[in-house]
């Protein structure tokens, strides 16, 4: 039987965030959603006014002791800019904030050093902004939003390209 946890971040849209996560043995699945907000059920129309209070985001289910929850934690700080508390790269607006959303006290604790971690290496010239909260209801994204990098490929491709997320990746990470 299978130790199966879970993992939220939000790291602005979420198209961008699922790929990073999904390559990897030991990851169950990748699902984009919806958390954080104050309203149930929420659509992409709704969410995209910024008027939920949800963040666009992505729930993982791993195995942990298969691929560790602090392993994640890495691969979500370097998916992000967190310095930056209006958004994501080009997409703007509180729905695509950064945050963790811890499930455990465990996981709360391991994001709060990571995110310490971040804060001591002074790669980033900016106050750290990512906020770490406890997680909230995830609302699943509608079907077209899941596994977008891999059903239209080109389509996100180019919004990638356009973001300036991979530029920025590349200059505080490679």
């Amino acid at each position: 039987m299978k130790n199966i946890e879970k993992a939220t971040f939000a790291g602005g849209c979420f198209w961008c965030m699922v790929k990073p996560f999904d390559q990897f043995d030991g990851i169950e699945q990748v699902v984009s959603g919806y958390t954080g907000g104050n309203i149930e059920n929420p659509s992409y129309e709704q969410v995209k006014t910024g008027k939920t209070g949800h963040y666009e985001a992505v729930q993982i289910a791993f195995q942990p002791n298969i691929f560790s929850y602090q392993k994640l934690l890495e691969i979500f700080w370097q998916q992000i800019d967190p310095t930056d508390d209006g958004g994501q790269f080009h997409d703007r607006g509180s729905q695509y904030r950064t945050a963790i959303f811890y499930h455990t006290e465990e996981q709360r604790k391991l994001a709060l050093e990571s995110k310490q971690a971040i804060i001591s290496s002074n790669r980033f010239k900016k106050e750290i902004v990512t906020e770490i909260l406890p997680a909230r209801i995830f609302y699943p994204a509608e079907s077209y939003h899941q596994d977008f990098y891999k059903k239209n490929s080109e389509e996100y491709r180019l919004d990638r390209d356009k973001s300036g997320r991979d530029t920025f990746i590349e200059q505080h990470w490679k």
